[in-house]
């Protein structure tokens, strides 16, 4: 008689992904697909397993372009062909977009955006994995105005994130005894000189100019208000990595007295610098990104929550443990830095972002700024 050996269970647990992993942000896609990625290559080298039993975690991504209503047809079917029990969704119109449905199909979305509003819908199954943007608007304003003065040109991008940016800074800059010389937003998408309208931003002086949008065209808009002769700060929207504005406006030198995201490759943490190493062995001269780290804390995060709650298919059990699936995520782990997570599904951090003194980035928490 021929015995057969044992066969071992192995469940398998489909992560959706729909983001835009071709046009004009496919880069951006791409980068939050391999932060999700990375953190489900080293949970499935594990052998991780819920409630006794070993999963496999696999990714299925799916192209909306940038595009809500794509967003939303991808999303039923991720829920209904793909079954998957948890969706990562990189840009607030299509968090919004699933929103509308998630509760109804008991999918846990993964919101990948720092506009404020996605967690003020109420949605019971929404995490949101970077910081709220209102966050920093107070602290980066009391440090521009304590290093340079309190006169400040807008000439940041024009598109709709941007423009949700710039209704809490105006209003958050003149409250603080400011005052606002110039206002010229440029489309930053569509151009590759601004010397004009960096120029008009200019024209009346300004302590410190507000900017930001995608890296490079921010690094080309910083670059040539100093070549017109701007000795002030920046302030720049988180939109923006100064690391990838770094080349293009010749060293942090030139970003001398700015303040914005904390680029991941400057982060002094251990855990950050053995990240970036594992990350650079994977992807040779592929400098990794926020986009990256704060999707791996999430997928981690979330993994700890399906193992904390017996489940890989009850979003809602998930949902109800990630606040102690993050509290017990071990540094190594936790590049995020997160505290825990908000009763309406917003992360919870003292975030660390980057100021440059001395033409090198210096690690500050927004606490210690708002003091």
């Amino acid at each position: 008689m021929l015995v057969s050996a044992p066969v071992f269970a192995q469940e398998v647990v489909n992560i959706g992904f729909s983001g835009p992993l071709s046009g004009g942000a496919a880069q951006y896609g791409k980068n939050t697909l391999d932060g999700l990625k990375f953190a489900i290559d080293e949970l499935n080298a594990t052998g991780f397993e819920v409630a006794g039993k070993k999963v496999k975690f696999e990714v299925v991504a799916l192209d909306d372009k940038y595009n809500p209503s794509e967003t939303a047809i991808n999303f039923q079917r991720l829920v209904q062909e793909s079954k998957t029990p948890v969706v990562m969704v990189p840009h607030s119109g299509g968090g919004y977009a699933v929103q509308t449905s998630n509760e109804r199909l008991n999918a846990l979305l993964l919101s990948y955006t720092s506009v404020p509003k996605i967690t003020q819908s109420g949605n019971k199954l929404t995490f949101r994995i970077p910081p709220d943007f209102s966050t920093y608007i107070k602290p980066f304003i009391s440090h521009a105005m304590s290093k340079f003065g309190k006169k400040v040109a807008i000439a940041n991008a024009d598109h709709d994130y941007a423009k949700a940016w710039t209704a809490l800074f105006k209003p958050a800059w003149e409250a603080a005894g400011g005052t606002i010389v110039g206002d010229n937003p440029m489309s930053y998408n569509r151009s590759t000189d601004f010397y004009s309208g960096v120029s008009k931003a200019l024209a009346e002086k300004p302590d410190v100019l507000f900017i930001g949008g995608a890296s490079e065209p921010t690094g080309l808009v910083a670059k040539q208000a100093r070549e017109l002769g701007f000795k002030g700060g920046f302030i720049i929207m988180d939109q923006a990595k100064m690391n990838e504005m770094k080349p293009i406006v010749g060293g942090y030198a030139a970003l001398e007295g700015s303040i914005g995201v904390l680029p991941v490759v400057d982060d002094p943490q251990p855990a950050v610098k053995a990240f970036v190493t594992r990350w650079m062995k994977v992807y040779p001269g592929r400098e990794p990104g926020s986009e990256a780290t704060y999707n791996y804390t999430a997928m981690m995060a979330t993994a700890g929550a399906m193992k904390l709650a017996g489940t890989t298919t009850d979003a809602m059990a998930i949902r109800g443990k990630l606040d102690a699936a993050i509290k017990a995520l071990p540094d190594a782990q936790n590049l995020a830095n997160y505290d825990g997570i908000e009763a309406n599904g917003g992360s919870i951090i003292d975030t660390r972002v980057g100021v440059i003194e001395g033409g090198k980035v210096k690690q500050v928490k927004l606490s210690e700024l708002s003091k």
